[in-house]
């Protein structure tokens, strides 16, 4: 029972998160004999299927996306550029879902991971639990927006707003728009943006990188190999585009040239009426965008103490290092489209490993 004494479920693995990476280990699960909600069971708490894709803003269409992989063993095809990638990924999950029949359960929002008894896990959710022998975490970033804290933020009189809520490019019409971050986010929204505000200014904490030539399979492994160090550390993980840096295509050529992307450095405090440098220069906004990313959505694991001090989780490929039983895909080195399909096949070898050598509780 858990702590509200409610019997719990018993199942063989529990995947958190039907995103791409918890799709791609249900997926690798139901192919090597696990049968679904008898032997594993997958838990999603969004209200829909497509994983963080179905909150993805309209503007951002299909044909902006980079990179998308498909998911293992079911292609996809023919999708139209211009649609919004909410509707064609959201689309696209739910063929895949009933293709394979994952029976995905959902809204379920996973709140605590804890010990149970005869060396199972219980993951809990409000007054459902579920017993497991293993855990695949495949939660992602996007329920955890990162909101930088800067001197005077509270005093602002405009609107401060994150990626994760970014409204469009024409809700910024005639407005004074400062964009903090110099990831691929930023970069879209200030594309889109600059049509409608009446001024935009872009500013981030280290010169944006850009990257000339095509992106090659060495390269990538090499980007990734940087990510994956600092999990082994137990550090928390970095994007894989903090490393590669921004693809320089025609679009960005033309909003440098335009000086759309003209980068300053990052303010020093916020004013009631905009941003302000140590200088003294000021600019006046009605809005700052924060496209400061995410970090990654684990703190209904804290009761296992999986935490180094550095203040991630020790990863060594898909495998906390701190207890076997629970896998990260989707995290660090697999927080990618191509990473977290493999990350899913791989946490379901060991899995498989785990549980053939494990004793059973009587």
């Amino acid at each position: 029972m858990n702590n509200t004494g409610v019997s719990a479920r018993e199942v063989e693995v529990v995947v958190v998160g039907a995103g791409q990476a918890g799709l791609a280990a249900a997926y690798h699960l139901r192919r090597t004999g696990f049968e679904p909600e008898r032997d594993f069971v997958v838990l999603d708490h969004a209200p829909h299927p497509g994983g963080a894709w179905q909150f993805r803003w309209p503007s951002l269409t299909y044909g902006k996306v980079h990179g998308m992989h498909s998911l293992p063993g079911m292609d996809l095809t023919d999708a139209d550029p211009d649609r919004p990638s909410s509707e064609v990924i959201s689309t696209y999950f739910a063929a895949y879902e009933r293709a394979f029949d994952l029976r995905v359960q959902r809204p379920v929002d996973v709140r605590t991971v804890r010990e149970g008894t005869g060396g199972r896990l219980l993951v809990e959710a409000g007054d459902r639990t579920w017993s497991t022998r293993a855990l695949i975490n495949a939660t992602g970033t996007w329920d955890r927006p990162f909101w930088p804290r800067y001197p005077g933020q509270e005093t602002f009189r405009g609107r401060q707003l994150h990626t994760a809520r970014y409204p469009g490019p024409e809700w910024f019409a005639g407005r004074r728009v400062v964009v903090v971050g110099g990831g691929a986010s930023g970069t879209q929204h200030l594309m889109e943006i600059a049509a409608h505000a009446a001024g935009t200014t872009w500013v981030t904490r280290r010169p944006p990188v850009f990257r000339e030539g095509p992106f090659t399979e060495e390269f990538g492994r090499a980007a990734v190999a940087l990510v994956e160090e600092r999990v082994r550390q137990g550090l928390p993980p970095r994007s894989v585009v903090s490393v590669t840096g921004l693809p320089l295509n025609d679009a960005i050529r033309q909003a440098l040239a335009g000086g759309v992307l003209d980068r300053r450095p990052m303010f020093d405090r916020i004013t009631p009426d905009g941003v302000e440098w140590a200088d003294g220069t000021r600019v006046d906004a009605d809005v700052i965008l924060w496209a400061t990313g995410f970090r990654a959505a684990i703190d209904h694991l804290a009761p296992l103490r999986l935490r180094e001090r550095g203040g991630g989780i020790r990863v060594e490929g898909t495998r906390a290092v701190a207890d076997p039983r629970v896998h990260l895909v989707g995290y660090g080195p697999s927080a990618s489209t191509i990473g977290a399909n493999r990350a899913g096949r791989a946490a379901v070898r060991d899995i498989r490993q785990l549980l053939a050598n494990a004793p059973v509780a009587v």
